[in-house]
């Protein structure tokens, strides 16, 4: 028999396989590698456990699975695997081992609950209330530890917690919220909930959704309406069931994308009489807002935190040079050296992901209609071309615009076979991913998020999310730069919420710059970093107040109206890091 041994650190050893009589004697990485791409990957603490499939071994090598340390759901899951071996039988088993290993490493799924949909579930957490819809609330334990080690890299929203002892700056708020449900946004929930807000959810996409940290909030007892994979029906459905609840009525909007507000506009329009502001963190959310500005529909003042510093500087860029080699990484097993890419857009994004494909070895091609983003992308080395130019040779195309009909379908039928296409950018309409839904182009689903569609002429190229932002749970997503963005979305919250009326009218405006430093102040004591403090001359020569702003409203977006805002006055007269903060 042979074992392979998985470390010290967990001391537990796995009989892989066992020989028959006269078998040449085959590797565990051999049989690892034979079928690495159907392989069910479990994640604990940060070890990966690679298990064969049954099926992929030579006639003369007998699995024996008998792991010595199973966690329940994994036991269930492997005593459910298929065991025929006919080549129909095989070919399905495959398919939906692909997509439900994939779900599985990525979210703890009882694959027997994947055909039912939650809405035709009745489910109650511990305490009794059915006031949610998840995949399956027995993962709440799973998701509870999630959130728990999301805890320890955001700083920031946990000394507000602490704040929040002895003060609720949100008491009396009522949140309705449509964001990304990930172990992070659970970090703010709860951080809000501790501030006296109390608060409903649902997603802002459909395939983000990390299950099992739904689980845990809708156990914890916030109504959450959210599943990954969700239809475009169960999208609106679940939006509808955290707005139109009879005997609560928000009063406040947290949006990404802004569906959530053109929800309630379209559809209770009325609610906008109690509603005292909305935050809106995405580039598309903020672009609508500013849209029912400029035609004089908005109703309330909105915060655009998308524009913020904190968030365009950290949340935009460092995120998503990481996310977005893991998005591709984990969908498509690539390798980036060499590979030929074309990113579409060179903002904060487009610059994280050029930065992060070059540094890769792939070369990469950058389109932009801003003259100023164009000259920064040639500057820093890539070659400013248009679509047109390159979309015959490249082999990667990444669109983060904000716009629609980046990629048309006159680019789509031009592309070479095997291309690969997603989309970064928040909104959904910079694919023309409707123009492929014809009965000429065949589409054929590989894994989840990974669909071939193919031409009459077999040419095949590789849709990722079906034109959706490529965001995969657990993707590299880091929680400590999300943390950033989350405590700029709850500052935003209470600085609308407390707002004497009259500060703020019925227009967007951006996060002033006190803000902005203070939740960077708060980050800063994790990397132990000590900031360098003005003299008074020093401060006099430049014309600054000590403490700061050390940037004017202007700073970063100067199109965007910006207010003294009241903050510092709940967060008091030192910050939570012992740094003075003084109004002015």
């Amino acid at each position: 028999m042979l074992t392979a041994a998985f470390g010290s650190l967990f001391d537990l050893r796995w009989p892989i396989f066992e020989a028959g009589e006269g078998s040449a004697m085959l590797s565990p990485t051999f049989c690892a590698v034979r079928r690495l791409k159907e392989d069910r990957q479990l994640f604990r603490g940060g070890l990966r456990i690679l298990l064969p499939s049954p099926w992929v071994f030579p006639p003369a090598l007998t699995p024996c699975f008998s792991p010595q340390i199973q966690f329940a759901d994994q036991k269930q899951e492997f005593n459910k695997r298929p065991t025929k071996i006919g080549r129909r039988s095989l070919s399905r088993s495959i398919s939906q081992s692909s997509t439900d290993s994939y779900s599985s490493a990525a979210s703890y799924t009882d694959s027997s609950d994947d055909e039912t949909s939650p809405r035709d579930k009745q489910q109650k957490n511990s305490k009794g209330s059915s006031d949610f819809c998840v995949k399956n609330i027995k993962q709440a334990e799973f998701g509870r530890r999630e959130i728990e080690i999301a805890e320890q890299e955001m700083p920031a929203l946990m000394a507000l917690r602490k704040r929040a002892q002895g003060e609720k700056p949100l008491a009396g708020a009522k949140i309705v919220g449509c964001t990304h449900i990930t172990a992070q946004t659970a970090v703010l929930m709860e951080t809000l909930g501790a501030l006296g807000a109390q608060c409903r959810w649902a997603a802002c996409n459909i395939y983000s959704t990390l299950n099992e940290v739904a689980a845990a909030l809708a156990e914890s007892g916030f109504p959450v309406f959210a599943w990954k994979g969700e239809s475009e029906d169960d999208f609106w459905w679940c939006i509808d069931r955290c707005v139109n609840v009879e005997g609560w009525q928000p009063n406040m909007i947290l949006d990404d994308g802004g569906d959530l507000t053109h929800w309630i506009y379209k559809k209770y329009p009325n609610m906008f009489k109690k509603i005292k502001g909305i935050v809106e963190e995405s580039v598309t959310g903020v672009h609508r807002l500013y849209q029912l500005s400029k035609a004089g529909k908005l109703c309330v003042p909105a915060m655009n935190v998308n524009d913020s510093v904190t968030k365009q500087k950290f949340d935009n860029l460092y995120c998503c040079r990481e996310s977005i080699l893991d998005g591709l990484k984990r969908t498509t097993d690539m390798m980036f050296g060499g590979k030929q890419v074309v990113v579409c857009g060179y903002g904060e994004v487009g610059k994280g992901c050029c930065a992060a494909l070059k540094a890769m070895g792939s070369i990469v091609y950058v389109t932009e209609i801003d003259p100023i983003c164009a000259l920064q992308a040639c500057m820093d080395g890539f070659r400013l071309v248009k679509l047109n130019e390159v979309i015959r040779q490249v082999d990667i195309v990444i669109t983060c615009t904000g716009n629609k009909n980046v990629v048309t379908r006159e680019h789509l039928d031009r592309m070479k076979n095997s291309c690969i296409v997603c989309n970064m950018g928040h909104s959904n309409t910079e694919i023309d991913v409707a123009s492929l839904r014809t009965p000429e182009l065949t589409w054929e689903r590989v894994r989840s998020q990974v669909d071939h569609v193919i031409w009459p002429d077999g040419k095949r190229i590789v849709l990722l999310a079906e034109g959706l932002v490529l965001f995969l749970p657990r993707a590299a997503l880091p929680t400590f730069v999300l943390s950033i963005t989350a405590t700029t979305q709850a500052l935003a919250l209470i600085e609308l919420y407390n707002a004497p009326e009259g500060r703020y009218k019925q227009d967007v405006y951006l996060l002033p710059k006190k803000m902005d430093e203070y939740v960077a102040s708060l980050h800063l004591p994790t990397f132990d970093a000590h900031l360098t403090e003005l003299t008074d001359e020093q401060a006099k020569y430049l014309g600054l107040n000590k403490n700061g702003p050390f940037k004017p409203n202007y700073y970063r977006c100067s199109s965007c109206r910006a207010q003294n805002c009241g903050i510092v006055e709940w967060l008091g007269w030192r910050d939570l890091i012992g740094h003075r903060i003084e109004l002015g």
